[in-house]
């Protein structure tokens, strides 16, 4: 198949690297930064950089960019697309950009199925690019009524990329889990890092400080788009995380260790639960 993948960074370059190291795919590259086009195209990660020509010869086209650029990249270029052509995303929030990507796509005779590729680092752009992030992660798959072969196809795409499974879920369901499992991690480590006390953290750090404060090196334009999309779940669980903390802070206030005990054993019951 010929794929073009619009967006070079460290999402679209590794899902460049990975079908280029793992597939017999004709990969065409597009990104608005043309040294990173040159520089995908010298590694070998590319075969071709591409044009909007190129959408009209895309078997499969990866929109590897931030939300509302996505919509706004096919609102521009949807014509240019080849109809019975599959498009898919790789953004982090679905509800606010399935739906204006499935009227583009019945607009432009193309199929979208809605994909997030639960991977990275935390450091951003082609240079961070590598097809080992997606080694053992979760794909996650929204068909948003696309035909049902679409999805096989992009399904297993991720597979032939090294992930490890295929998740299908909806719309709604993806950005309310993701609230919880991706998004609000990344206030909790931006919050504990704003401390005094993390300036002179070097010498009394070790494996807790990393864990917590990992994600903290943020892609800031990027992750304040994903929050106020998907504002009313991070909200809900952020209001969620802020009673628990206060539960456990009125307890060390009044020095109650045994409701305190009680508190901090009910979590390690839910991990252990969870067999984690």
């Amino acid at each position: 198949m010929n794929i073009v993948i619009v967006g070079l960074g460290i999402i679209g370059g590794s899902i460049a690297k990975a079908l280029k190291k793992n597939t017999e795919h004709y990969i065409i590259g597009i990104d608005k930064n043309h040294e990173v086009e040159k520089k995908a195209l010298s590694d070998g990660a590319i075969d071709e950089i591409g044009d909007i020509d190129s959408l009209g010869i895309a078997d499969v086209i990866y929109l590897a960019v931030y939300p509302g650029a996505a919509v706004q990249y096919v609102e521009e270029n949807g014509k240019y697309i080849k109809q019975g052509a599959i498009v898919t995303d790789t953004a982090g929030i679905k509800y606010e950009i399935c739906p204006a990507l499935v009227e583009l796509s019945m607009e432009y005779s193309f199929d979208f199925v809605g994909s997030h590729p639960m991977a990275g680092k935390e450091k951003n752009g082609y240079e961070a690019s590598d097809p080992e992030i997606f080694k053992g992660a979760s794909y996650i798959v929204i068909p948003c009524d696309a035909d049902d072969n679409s999805v096989i196809v992009i399904s297993g795409l991720a597979r032939a990329m090294g992930f490890g499974g295929v998740m299908i879920t909806s719309p709604a369901e993806h950005d309310r889990m993701i609230a919880f499992t991706s998004q609000l991690p990344h206030v909790l480590a931006c919050a504990y890092v704003m401390s005094p006390c993390c300036k002179n953290h070097v010498g009394y750090s070790a494996g807790s400080y990393n864990d917590v404060s990992r994600v903290a090196n943020i892609n800031a334009e990027l992750w304040s788009e994903l929050f106020l999309e998907n504002k009313d779940n991070l909200v809900k669980e952020l209001d969620l995380l802020i009673y628990n903390i206060g539960k456990i802070k009125k307890e060390i206030e009044n020095e109650d260790k045994q409701k305190l005990t009680e508190l901090l054993a009910e979590g390690r019951k839910i991990k252990e639960e969870l067999g984690e």
